[in-house]
């Protein structure tokens, strides 16, 4: 048996030594001798290193990079290394934690521990992940690991569903990259935008046979690809449309502004940046091609939308806006190049009852027969002018309809009037009312509010009661002037 005063010793020293580590595990000397301890160990071990560069020779983005930063900034890791970025996310109460240049990130899987360090690549001046992974580990591990990042950042992406707009920004040496992004908040569904059902329906149809081609669209030695031209007016709904899509799809929206590219090889560049799943668009090419206000030919133009460059990434769609074909290129618009026309006409009667259903909340009234009348006898607006007119009174609903009735019957007035002008104009003169000076021309963007209508129409009935007076007087004076020389 031990003395009691070796008892008592030992069960002093153990406390005393419990005292010691609860006081240790308080400070940071432990987490000290921890660091220490994993350096010595380290230093044991043979280390193999992999570089991740964010870009290729090409400058196109490596999405593995994107793919394992993801994994990263999503790991607890992050949270244990120091120096971490916080930034504010998309929502309010969310919290972002990004890798700091030159930051390590432990992380373990299947028991072992790998090291990532966010470098920067001497090339390019971009940057580069860097894996260090124990050379005993190396074959047992690493394809697994990459395997296992690929999973969690499909979850993770899955939970984010936030679709960005990229846009082309201005050329400059000391940045990287040309797109910049931002959440892409837009509001516009398939189901909202005004257009005819039955076209919707078969739009929807296509993007859907779309997603599920993939190993048709391989067995044809085609690349996965599809493009779509959207041209109609001004105000039709063609942007909202893109919006729609890009929901529908779930896919990013590359909207290149071509202005901003200084040649061909530069919008070569701008596609061989952009990432699958995506949606490139370039909204009035109609503009461009006209006009010639860019420094891109139609060649680069062509390549663009069908050459070899564009077959640099799969599942993507294609987007161009006009607002008439009429007078493009044949060579723009054979198939292969374009492979779906919508044309997105002025309002008529189906498009306006689905803008009284989603503006209005209303499914049928009894002013709907006499705007459908007016649809028929030639009265036309713009979706987007007739939505602002819902806008404008949308607490009054029959208000609304009343407002849209007068837009409606003042322009089948206009038109019947320009034409009268236009005759009358002939036969007088041999001149057309547009070379006489008196030009028929009405701005239907220029008329937004009910009062601006109200005005109009008051000014035309003005006009119309001051010639019935003048015309009365001019009576009642030959009458008497009759009565005078009569007596």
């Amino acid at each position: 048996m031990f003395p009691v005063n070796s008892l008592l010793l030992l069960a002093g020293a153990i406390v005393v030594l419990f005292l010691v580590l609860r006081f240790l595990s308080k400070t940071s000397l432990l987490h000290f001798l921890k660091k220490w301890w994993r350096l010595i160990e380290d230093g044991c071990y043979a280390y193999q290193f992999y570089k991740v560069p964010q870009f290729n020779d090409h400058m196109q983005e490596n999405q593995l990079y994107r793919k394992i930063s993801t994994y990263l900034n999503s790991s607890p890791s992050v949270e244990d290394s120091d120096f971490a970025n916080l930034f504010s996310g998309n929502k309010s109460n969310e919290i972002s934690l990004v890798l700091d240049p030159n930051q390590v990130v432990m992380d373990t899987f299947l028991s072992a521990r790998v090291y990532w360090t966010n470098d920067k690549c001497e090339t390019n001046g971009s940057r580069a992940l860097v894996l260090r992974i124990r050379r005993n580990d190396k074959r047992r591990i690493l394809r697994p690991y990459l395997q296992h990042i690929h999973t969690v950042f499909d979850e993770i992406e899955q939970r984010r569903k936030e679709i960005k707009l990229y846009i082309n920004a201005e050329a400059e040496p000391q940045r990287n990259g040309r797109w910049r992004s931002i959440p892409f908040t837009h509001p516009a569904t398939i189901d909202t935008v005004a257009m005819d059902s039955d076209l919707k329906n078969k739009v929807k149809s296509d993007l859907e046979a779309f997603l599920k081609s993939k190993q048709y669209y391989h067995r044809l030695g085609r690349v996965w690809k599809r493009s779509y031209l959207l041209y109609g007016p001004s105000g039709t709904g063609k942007s909202s449309f893109v919006a729609a899509m890009a929901k529908f799809l779930s896919y990013d929206v590359y909207d290149i502004d071509l202005s901003k590219v200084s040649d061909d090889s530069d919008l070569k560049m701008l596609l061989l940046q952009t990432s699958n799943k995506s949606m490139i668009v370039i909204e009035d090419l109609d503009r461009y091609l006209t006009e010639k206000s860019t420094a891109v030919s139609l060649s680069g133009i062509l390549n663009f939308m069908d050459g070899i460059v564009s077959c640099c990434g799969e599942e993507r769609v294609m987007v161009f806006t006009m607002n008439g074909k009429d007078n493009i290129d044949p060579a723009v618009m054979r198939p292969g190049r374009i492979d779906v026309h919508i044309q997105f006409p002025t309002c008529d009667f189906s498009a306006f009852k689905t803008l009284a259903n989603s503006h209005l909340g209303l499914k049928e009234h009894k002013l709907f027969p006499q705007v459908e009348e007016i649809f028929q006898i030639g009265g036309t607006l713009t979706p987007a002018e007739i939505g602002e007119i819902m806008i404008s009174n949308r607490s009054s609903p029959s208000r609304a309809l009343k407002a849209v009735i007068t837009a409606l019957q003042t322009n089948v007035d206009r038109r019947e009037s320009s034409k009268t002008g236009q005759k009358l104009g002939h036969s007088a003169s041999g001149r057309t009312a547009e070379e006489s000076g008196e030009s028929g021309f009405f701005c239907r963007e220029s008329v937004h509010t009910v009062k601006e209508f109200r005005k109009l129409y008051g000014l035309l009935r003005m006009k119309s009661s001051r010639k019935e007076s003048i015309d009365l007087d001019a009576a009642e004076k030959e009458n008497s002037r009759h009565e005078r020389h009569e007596h």
